[in-house]
């Protein structure tokens, strides 16, 4: 706080139609830039507005509205170096917009944990929930039909009962798999399949789930190619999807004697892991193996080799999803639940080719 405003009681909005020469109506129509007035008038009261330092009471004007002007961010954990960058994009996008955020985790059980957040949501706090659906929960259509307003991120289905802000994973996988072929990869391995979805028939049918969706992709695009993926080259760690399961499943690929020369991480982390194992084994990358991951998340830039990878799209996530939910929670009419897709794209950096 200044010296000029340190120790000054907070302007009121009736000090500011007095000043100015207004009704309260006026002023407060300035302030929330509706009503028919003159310019003049206008110009006359913003001048005072800006004399006085008066700021709007976030608080009390979504009190007056029936509002708590909190919304509820709920992800499976924040170890995750991608989740704990949503909450921080969310609440940014939040404040932009005169709202805070409560940032809650759920633990990944898919008897309990999501839905019983869903169950005890308590409107009386928090005037909606943006949910992050992990890879382990096992939502049903029932359990997302709340009578909140409600949006959904991720991979996972919302069966049309709740908004839908996701990326293109089938997409996505596609285009990192053709990446690496394009720059020379023509025998891929994949780490991150998860409990068994590593098998190629079941996989191409995929509709939902980060990992299924992203093993589709990277099929998909061998089959286009006229290469194959072996299935040996898949790995499967199950739902760590960390450093180290990263750095383990790619010793094992590399044990299994069957040569590949790009690796399709489905996340940075795994990624990383597997660079750390590469360099133990004295591999070069690029030039003996390319690795490209998802997420971009802020290390990858400043991993050595600095990692390729798959943008996130959290700059376009985090506020579109607040954008939605507030329009949820300020409409008085029904919405209509949409998915909102968007594509992503190749960050390139030092662990593929030129």
């Amino acid at each position: 706080m200044s010296e000029s405003t340190q120790g000054k009681k907070r302007a009121t909005l009736r000090e500011v139609a007095e000043e100015a020469g207004v009704s309260l109506k006026t002023a407060s129509n300035v302030i929330n830039h509706s009503g028919r007035m003159s310019d003049a008038t206008r110009e006359k009261v913003q001048n005072v507005i800006d004399k006085l330092g008066y700021r709007v009471n976030v608080a009390a004007r979504n009190l007056n509205r029936g509002h708590t002007g909190f919304i509820t961010l709920a992800v499976p954990g924040l170890t995750a170096p991608y989740l704990a960058q949503l909450a921080n994009k969310v609440i940014d996008a939040a404040r932009a917009q005169g709202y805070s955020v409560y940032v809650t985790t759920y633990a990944e059980d898919p008897a309990a944990g999501v839905r019983r957040l869903l169950t005890n949501f308590n409107t009386t706090v928090s005037d909606g929930m943006i949910l992050s659906i992990s890879e382990a929960d096992d939502l049903t259509a029932d359990d997302l039909d709340v009578e909140y307003p409600l949006v959904c991120l991720g991979a996972r289905s919302t069966y049309g009962r709740a908004d839908h802000v996701t990326t293109d994973d089938v997409q996505a996988a596609r285009q990192a798999a053709g990446f690496l072929i394009d720059h020379g990869s023509s025998k891929l391995a994949v780490i991150g399949a998860r409990n068994g979805s590593k098998d190629p028939a079941l996989a191409l049918e995929a509709t939902e789930g980060n990992a299924q969706l992203r093993l589709r992709g990277v099929l998909e695009e061998c089959a286009e190619r006229g290469l194959s993926l072996d299935p040996h080259l898949i790995g499967d760690t199950g739902n760590d999807w960390s450093i180290g399961s990263g750095a383990r499943m790619a010793q094992h690929l590399i044990d299994t004697g069957i040569p590949f020369d790009g690796i399709v991480a489905f996340n940075d982390q795994l990624a990383m892991g597997a660079l750390f194992t590469l360099a133990s084994n004295g591999i070069a990358v690029p030039g003996g193996v390319q690795v490209i991951g998802f997420d971009n998340i802020d290390e990858a830039a400043y991993f050595q080799p600095p990692l390729t990878t798959m943008d996130s799209m959290i700059d376009w996530i985090a506020p579109t999803s607040v954008e939605r939910i507030l329009e949820r929670i300020g409409s008085d009419k029904p919405i209509q639940p949409k998915d909102i897709v968007r594509a992503t794209r190749v960050i390139r950096r030092a662990t593929t080719r030129s």
